[in-house]
């Protein structure tokens, strides 16, 4: 799911300072050093796990110094949670540019969830290494949050942005609880203990019990 980042410098250092830049040229000269440290890190863990995202390695890969690298991320999870935000992203305009096809409301959510394990499994160490950190870290992430929204939209086959559904409101409680059920199934996929077509089908026995109202 990550592309292989093209890696640049920061540039020469000590010269004499030029013009001002404008606010938002330096506001996108830092979201790219952003993203190529990222790219950097989730290139190193699809090779290597999380073991091989080393901060200074991850500095050397994205041509940043290291306390640049420490600037954006205080700490080596704050980086493996922006590895696991940066997936989302892809997934997100995945399913946006590929709505799911399938006829109810289980079978969309389910179709999103094998959607995500496929591009995972494609690169087994960096899944591995997102998976662990989603339980092992902790630092915050949102990904509970983003997963639940995701399947609520395609459960619900509407529109892109959904009405606020609350934190206790039935719909959001079984959508995050298939979430976690398909986080675990990862889990036992990475051990060798199931295949893809046995986690689908889990998963469909789990959507139909809990999406019945989705």
């Amino acid at each position: 799911m990550t592309a292989e980042p093209t890696v640049t410098g920061d540039g020469a250092r000590g010269q004499a300072a030029g013009p001002a830049r404008q606010p938002g040229v330096r506001s996108r000269n830092q979201h790219q050093r952003r993203k190529r440290i990222v790219q950097a890190a989730a290139a190193l863990a699809s090779r290597g796990g999380i073991e091989a995202m080393q901060m200074r390695t991850v500095s050397e890969r994205a041509g940043v110094a290291l306390g640049t690298l420490y600037r954006y991320f205080p700490s080596k999870m704050d980086l493996v949670v922006a590895v696991v935000s940066e997936e989302l992203d892809l997934l997100e305009g995945s399913i946006e540019r590929r709505p799911p096809s399938a006829g109810d409301p289980p079978q969309r959510a389910v179709e999103v969830l094998m959607r995500a394990t496929r591009g995972l499994m494609r690169e087994p160490e960096l899944a591995e290494a997102l998976i662990r950190s989603l339980l092992l870290s902790d630092v915050k992430t949102d990904f509970g949050d983003r997963m639940t929204g995701l399947l609520l939209r395609a459960a619900s086959g509407g529109p892109d942005e959904l009405p606020d559904v609350p934190a206790d409101d039935p719909r959001r409680l079984v959508a995050r609880a298939l979430a976690g059920i398909w986080t675990m199934e990862m889990i036992e996929m990475l051990r060798g203990n199931a295949t893809a077509e046995e986690i689908q089908a889990r998963l469909e026995i789990s959507a139909a019990r809990l999406l019945i109202d989705a």
